[in-house]
């Protein structure tokens, strides 16, 4: 009678530790990671370059994000799609206080705040954003991929961030000079 009682007992406990995961940590590889930022002006006109982390990690329970935190190097902030002169005068004007304010403010933060509602291989995550010191909640999609890789893709309104530069949200009549307040962003994560 005990045998049989043993036995039961060992398959259930042995079904419960499968039924339960430890949720797992992920560090972002900061060399190997990289956030690809685009901005648009009214006429079409689209500047793009990437910014680059200081650190990353998520937490993932059952393939599922239930946390994370995301801290970007805003002095990284580079633009890709010109070369020289050009190149140099949009870098610093978007680090100025006309943008982002770099010397300000040198770090960007993104802190996951709900549990991922999983939509086939889409993650949709609910997080808190703060740039120039200024937080508001943003909503963002994640995927993870093989080998420890992740995309995300997320847009943020620069308005509600005290960036000001010929947004239509502060000034009038700005015509074919209005740069849309939508930034894009894709970010491509190694993660260890």
């Amino acid at each position: 009678m005990k045998k049989p009682f043993r036995l039961l007992l060992s398959i259930s406990l042995l079904l419960l530790t499968l039924g339960f995961t430890q949720a797992q940590s992920l560090t972002a590889d900061t060399a190997q990671s990289n956030i690809r930022w685009y901005g648009e002006e009214l006429t079409g006109k689209t500047h793009f370059g990437d910014l680059k982390f200081n650190s990353g990690q998520i937490e993932v329970q059952d393939g599922v994000i239930t946390s994370g935190t995301f801290v970007v190097d805003m002095s990284s902030l580079s633009v890709k799609d010109l070369s020289g002169g050009g190149k140099a005068r949009l870098e610093g004007h978007l680090k100025s206080d006309d943008f982002f304010s770099v010397d300000k403010h040198s770090q960007a933060t993104l802190k996951i705040t709900q549990k991922a509602k999983v939509e086939g291989d889409v993650q949709n995550l609910t997080g808190e954003l703060t740039i120039k010191g200024i937080q508001h909640p943003i909503d963002f999609t994640m995927s993870l991929g093989a080998n420890n890789s992740a995309v995300a893709q997320l847009t943020f309104d620069r308005s509600k961030y005290n960036v000001r530069f010929r947004s239509g949200s502060f000034f009038e009549n700005l015509g074919d000079k209005l740069i849309l307040d939508d930034i894009k962003m894709e970010v491509s994560l190694q993660l260890n």
